[in-house]
């Protein structure tokens, strides 16, 4: 100790020290990466497979308790999000005073969700009809080791029509619709009110857009005090992950997973692009202030429990204007899902490939405007990325119960389709920056 304090000036050791400290308290992203690093390590550590001679059921007790923050920390944010979701939107649509801005936004944002969504498939598509992941497979080796002997329940859309489909959109019981958490019929159900608001003359509206801001701010209060969780939250939620999912599923699903995580990084470079070529911003900076929400979202696989930090992320770090970021990132969340529209492209072809369904050209145009649709509005939760995947395998005849196969390496592809699908959103938010910007001027 008296040589190192000799050899480096303690002055010089004590600021790095606290420079250190202080940059790891000050960057939620570093707080957020140590904690996964940990829970990893700690959760592979003591998993069944780790060598530690620790029995499952003592392995899955310590991690019941030790990811109890993860799950009140999405707890909080669930029980806030309804509300927050709602109140940005209208307050997005009807609570500013440049009401041509918001339309501009409007107009452009939804053929921008469909067109990055369409390009996520497509490059699904590519990349599972040229490596082929489904022929690595051993079947037999798999469907032993998989709960595809067992009875598969599995949630499907029923069969209803295009125009039935359409119109139950529009919620007819807003209560029910929160009850039930359907995001897609609050959105829509937040524009109409929120369009009502701004064609009110605003003396008659007054009381309720302050009711409306005074929502928002106490949800993201709320929200304040659950991101003091966050690093726990991901530490806990790891470690279970880390425990319950062994190596060896991984290894034997290796290149499915490894074709998912190429898709999803290709998808990731095509958002870099389009922050270039149509935000017109530097990349460098882009992906340094998105760092936090894609953490968060690889911890928690929820766009739901990231929206708060992204709504801080585009307007303080990206100098996104307040109505832009309050109207896009809330529908973000909601519609614009392409990490989990490429994943469930693969994740078909795969499952066609084991099975040895030759799907025609036409299946395959099918399977992508199917998949295109089923990720429009699916619920922002971890998981749900599986029961629409039920459908979009009912749609071109592939075997639901082929999900069994895929299920034990699910959530850890959730976790990266859900940090690309936040990517999308603060993307998203940029370039309809720049846009309206532009039509502004």
């Amino acid at each position: 100790m008296s040589l190192f304090n000799q050899s480096v000036p303690s002055r010089y050791g004590n600021v790095g020290v606290e420079h250190l400290a202080g940059l790891v308290r000050r960057q939620l992203w570093i707080q957020i990466l140590i904690a996964l690093v940990l829970g990893v390590s700690f959760g592979s550590w003591l998993s069944p497979e780790g060598g530690q001679g620790v029995s499952s059921e003592v392995a899955y007790t310590v991690a019941e308790w030790v990811k109890l923050p993860g799950t009140v920390f999405l707890n909080m944010i669930q029980m806030v999000v309804i509300p927050l979701v709602i109140s940005s939107i209208m307050l997005g649509v009807g609570g500013g005073e440049d009401r041509t801005k918001v339309r501009s936004i409007g107009l452009r944002i939804v053929p921008y969700f469909v067109l990055t969504t369409t390009l996520a498939v497509s490059i699904g598509i590519g990349l599972a009809l040229l490596v082929q992941p489904g022929g690595y497979v051993d079947i037999d080796s798999l469907m032993a080791h998989s709960d595809l002997a067992k009875p598969v329940t599995v949630a499907v859309a029923s069969d209803i029509s295009i125009p039935q489909q359409i119109s139950s959109l529009i919620p007819t019981n807003v209560t029910r619709a929160i009850y039930e958490q359907s995001m897609l019929q609050l959105v829509i159900f937040s524009i109409f009110m929120g369009l009502a608001m701004a064609s009110v003359d605003a003396k008659q509206v007054g009381a309720l857009r302050s009711m409306v801001e005074g929502v928002q701010e106490i949800s993201m209060k709320v929200v304040g005090w659950a991101m003091l969780l966050a690093p726990y939250a991901v530490f806990g939620l790891l470690t279970d992950i880390s425990i319950r999912v062994g190596l060896k599923v991984l290894l034997g699903m290796s290149v499915y997973v490894g074709t998912v995580l190429l898709g999803l990084f290709c998808l990731y470079l095509t958002y870099l692009v389009l922050v270039s070529l149509l935000a017109r911003r530097p990349v460098g900076p882009f992906a340094k202030a998105a760092r936090s929400a894609q953490l968060l979202a690889f911890s928690t696989s929820s766009s739901a429990a990231v929206m708060p930090l992204s709504l801080q992320t585009v307007q303080n770090e990206l100098k996104v204007d307040e109505e832009t970021a309050k109207f896009v990132i809330p529908l973000g969340a909601t519609v614009n899902m392409d990490g989990t529209a490429l994943y469930q492209v693969i994740a078909a072809l795969f499952l066609a490939q084991i099975f040895a369904i030759d799907l025609s050209f036409t299946q395959i145009i099918l399977l992508a405007v199917t998949t295109v649709g089923a990720s429009i509005g699916s619920p922002s939760t971890p998981g749900v990325g599986i029961v629409i995947l039920a459908t979009v395998l009912n749609s071109v005849g592939i075997p639901a119960e082929g999900i069994a196969l895929i299920l034990g390496v699910d959530r850890i592809l959730d976790m990266c389709r859900t940090s690309v699908n936040v990517t999308g959103d603060l993307v998203a938010c940029t370039v309809m920056q720049r846009w309206t910007a532009g039509s502004d001027n």
